[in-house]
């Protein structure tokens, strides 16, 4: 069974795709959660102060870095602003959204897939009723080739992590914990917080331990279709079965 894929870009009004008219060296990549919307701004340009005026006003600033490679800003914004959205419409049709939606240009742009070429078409109608669109590519793609963001929403991977383990582990990951060689070692983390470190540490193991899983299942489906045995895993196990 084949499936559709189509992208295409949008004008509407939008404050995203404002700022992006208006400030033409900038991309913005948008991804909705279970109740907010996060937003991953950038731009190749040192930023005005206008513009960081209106990044600020957009919601919550998650992160913020102005260098010689340009500006980089995440914030979170609620959903309240995205009623009768053209996500709900994208369902109305059976078509699955593919985020990030990317305003660049004064453009949003916008990749669906579905089941049935006809629902593309549908989608596409309604949407050229009420605002400028423009179809950009429209192909069959084979069932394989679904992209795996698809089969990960981010609120899922992190599906029963408490607040303290969540904490835990975005302190560890922006102190270099992960890095090789560490930038930081558990004593030293666990330092910086009003925790004892054998505490500190059981937040992070059972957080690592909760997103490992729920990644799993994704992994496994990443790793379906796929004949390497890049560790030798299996050879491995035959030696062992000859030496018993």
């Amino acid at each position: 069974m084949s499936l559709y894929e189509a992208s295409f870009r949008v004008k509407h009004e939008c404050p995203y795709r404002e700022i992006s008219e208006r400030h033409p060296d900038l991309t913005i990549r948008e991804w909705y959660l279970s109740d907010c919307q996060v937003l991953e701004i950038t731009s190749s340009e040192t930023p005005t102060d206008e513009l960081l005026e209106e990044i600020d006003a957009l919601g919550t600033v998650l992160h913020e870095s102005v260098d010689d490679s340009g500006l980089h800003v995440v914030t979170q914004a609620c959903l309240c602003s995205l009623e009768e959205s053209i996500i709900d419409r994208f369902e109305e049709y059976n078509c699955l959204y593919q985020p990030p939606t990317i305003h660049r240009h004064g453009w949003e742009h916008y990749t669906v897939i579905a089941f049935d070429e006809g629902d593309v078409r549908a989608l596409l109608r309604d949407l050229e009723a009420d605002r400028d669109i423009d179809v950009l590519s429209k192909t069959a793609v084979a069932e394989q080739a679904i992209p795996h963001s698809m089969l990960a929403p981010v609120d899922q991977l992190f599906e029963d992590l408490t607040d303290r383990q969540l904490a835990a582990l975005r302190l560890a990951l922006e102190s270099g914990y992960y890095e090789q060689p560490r930038k930081a070692s558990l004593r030293e983390l666990a330092e910086r917080t009003s925790v004892a470190r054998s505490t500190y540490e059981e937040h992070l193991r059972k957080a690592e331990n909760k997103l490992l899983t729920n990644a799993g299942e994704f992994l496994r489906l990443v790793t379906a279709t796929s004949t390497d045995d890049p560790l030798q895993v299996e050879g491995a196990a035959r030696s062992e079965g000859r030496a018993d």
